[in-house]
């Protein structure tokens, strides 16, 4: 545990050299450095659930702890937060890690684990020839993550009026209607695809659609005790199809709670 306080130390200092004068910047900075610290605190409340050893609860930690430390580099080269326009925040992250030497004090396997979880943190989809405990790892980080990013937004959709961010939004036009293709994705139980985003509320649906790739009990109740699906329901528009697609999730979220059994 000494390895990981040194860690959170050497993260402190390395996000610092990002913040500026400029008071935009840093606020787009202090969002990831505070969003990273939530879902360290989320993955260890997911360990703990999920009966992990302390050892593995602290590579899951690391994990989270340098999950998006790719982010701090994209948002000074690019200004922005959209892959899309400009590139993987996960491989530029594993670039600057190694640059770092930050999992120097690991075995090989260990980096392994770890490199191979923030990877496929915010991939499409899991590699399928992956062995069984990377793949409990990848899909913890994956609901760590997912858990916090719902908290930003339903924060965020709270005070949008009156405190707009356009990093949160990646730039979206906010025109009020939902595209057919993130609607079919939801009726489909299926990630709605960055590709097909036309508008903030498409976004918006496509954080709907995370649910579908939830993977623990644990994480299935947090949801479900903050009522993510339905803060962000209340931000997008009130129509019939809507709530028809939305309610496909919900219904995920009660079926999964009863269903799933603890691990993999």
């Amino acid at each position: 545990m000494e390895d990981l306080e040194h860690l959170k130390k050497k993260f402190t200092d390395y996000v610092a050299g990002f913040y500026t004068e400029n008071t935009q910047d840093n606020r787009a900075i202090r969002l990831k450095e505070e969003h990273t610290k939530r879902v360290c605190q989320n993955i260890v409340m997911l360990g703990k659930a999920l009966n992990m050893s302390g050892h593995d609860i602290m590579l899951a930690e690391t994990m989270a702890l340098f999950h998006d430390i790719g982010r701090f580099k994209q948002y000074k080269l690019y200004g922005t937060f959209n892959d899309m326009a400009s590139e993987n925040h996960a491989t530029l992250g594993l670039r600057q890690i190694a640059l770092q030497r930050y999992l120097s004090c690991f075995t090989k396997p260990e980096k392994r684990l770890i490199s191979r979880a923030i990877a496929y943190h915010n991939a499409a989809a899991l590699p399928e020839n992956e062995d069984k405990r990377t793949l409990f790892f990848m899909r913890l980080l994956r609901d760590a993550d997912k858990l916090d990013v719902w908290r930003v937004v339903t924060d965020y959709y709270r005070v949008r009026e009156k405190q707009p961010n356009p990093v949160i939004e990646l730039g979206l036009p906010d025109d009020p209607v939902c595209s057919q293709k993130a609607i079919k994705a939801l009726h489909e139980h299926r990630f709605v695809s960055m590709q097909d985003l036309k508008t903030l509320n498409d976004f918006k649906l496509l954080l709907v659609s995370w649910v579908f790739d939830l993977n623990f009990v644990p994480s299935f109740q947090e949801a479900q005790n903050r009522n993510y699906i339905g803060q962000i329901e209340k931000a997008l528009p009130q129509s019939k199809e809507v709530t028809e697609a939305v309610k496909q999730a919900r219904d995920y979220i009660e079926e999964a709670v009863k269903r799933i059994p603890l691990g993999i």
